[in-house]
């Protein structure tokens, strides 16, 4: 190829990605676009983002394109810190100088447990740092097969890709920022609201109230007395109704000032604390960030759990594990307690807590296994798909 096609050829690419960049606001999407058209344009076998967290200071896997078995099967080996996350940490991985081919430790890790088989060959990736201006956004890592090194063309076009990629990742950020607030502006509406409305309504009950209980003092007309009392109970039915729609679009309280993984760490120490309970949850691999909806689901899913086992369970230990993955969020929540007979329990009656938990599990798109019998214990274990990707 001249070195005129091969301008046009990579000309070709990077207008491909940066219209497909262009047309996505969400962060989750920008980064699933993002890898799907490198992979494919520039014939990669496979490739992967790690976002910072600017609240925590951590990186999470934000998505990931054709991953080898291994990886695949084990996704704990997709967490956590490596070599290359290390160095980015570290501020040692910027420019196009530093876009280079190194063994990657995941898959070395594989290698080493004797699961060469699970890389697909692969054993190198490169590393590209993303930034928005000097703010650190994370690194796209992608790999081949065939690789030993990259030539200077190789590290200029990955640079620009990683450089428009980090563009469209700030766009996003600022999106979901905008996004935040408003949510936020819609809260305080709704507070406004239900001082507008409850608040009237249950003033308007009230004098209808004091209104049937004068009547009745003074003798008049039982007939007038009933009519005031249907009135003022059709009023309590309407703001009844109203607030059960108001409390569910604020249920947001829990976690205002605090990240999820904050929340439920409050809430497991609070539980400890008041019941005595020995509680073991693992957050480590809950640092996705989430829609506000799917993270207040969780924390009360975990709050109703932890609720149920003290009251029915008497149990004296808990195991608890919360993971977000690029495609699904995965809670289990284990007791030592003394179990019960699966089939008699979820057509009881009286058992709110879990019919409530798998009703709310199920309104976020996601799934609840239990498993339990007499003097075993149970076992919860929660799967919600995150969106699907484009």
């Amino acid at each position: 190829m001249s070195s005129e096609d091969l301008h046009n050829h990579e000309l070709s690419i990077l207008n491909v990605i940066a219209e497909a960049l262009n047309r996505e606001v969400d962060l989750k999407r920008t980064v699933q676009v993002a890898l799907r058209h490198v992979a494919e344009l520039l014939d990669l076998q496979t490739a992967w983002i790690f976002l910072l967290d600017h609240e925590t200071d951590k990186t999470y896997l934000a998505a990931s394109q054709s991953l080898p078995a291994g990886l695949v099967d084990d996704p704990s080996r997709m967490q956590g810190s490596c070599y290359c996350l290390d160095t980015y940490q570290a501020g040692d991985l910027g420019g196009a100088a530093n876009v280079n081919i190194i063994t990657c430790t995941r898959l070395n890790g594989l290698v080493k447990d004797g699961l060469a088989n699970g890389t697909g060959g692969l054993r190198y990736h490169a590393s590209i740092p993303l930034y928005a201006r000097d703010k650190r956004l994370g690194v796209l890592n992608v790999a081949s097969t065939d690789w030993r090194e990259l030539s200077a063309e190789d590290l200029r076009l990955l640079y620009i890709v990683g450089d428009f990629l980090g563009v469209a990742l700030e766009r996003s950020l600022i999106f979901m920022r905008c996004a935040e607030v408003g949510a936020v502006e819609e809260r305080n509406r709704l507070a406004r609201e239900i001082h507008d409305t409850v608040a009237q309504g249950l003033t308007a009950i009230t004098l209808q109230l004091e209104t049937a209980d004068a009547l009745l003092e003074a003798g008049q007309n039982p007939e007038r007395v009933g009519q005031i009392i249907k009135q003022a109970m059709n009023l309590t039915r309407t703001n009844l109704s109203e607030v059960r729609r108001s409390v569910l679009d604020l249920r947001a309280a829990p976690l205002e000032g605090k990240s999820m993984v904050e929340a439920l760490t409050d809430l497991v120490q609070h539980y400890t604390d008041q019941w005595g309970l020995s509680i073991e949850f693992d957050l480590s691999h809950a640092n996705h960030p989430l829609p506000i909806r799917l993270e207040i689901g969780l924390y009360r899913v975990v709050q109703e759990a932890l609720t149920n086992i003290h009251r029915h369970a008497e149990a004296t230990a808990v195991q608890g594990t919360l993971a977000t993955l690029p495609d699904k969020v995965q809670l289990t929540i284990s007791d030592n307690g003394k179990g019960f007979d699966v089939a008699q329990v979820i057509t009881h009656k009286g058992r709110y807590g879990l019919v409530g938990m798998n009703e709310r599990v199920r309104i976020l798109g996601g799934s609840l296994t239990l498993q339990s019998s007499p003097a075993t214990g149970t076992h919860i274990e929660i799967e919600i798909p995150l969106e699907k990707k484009p």
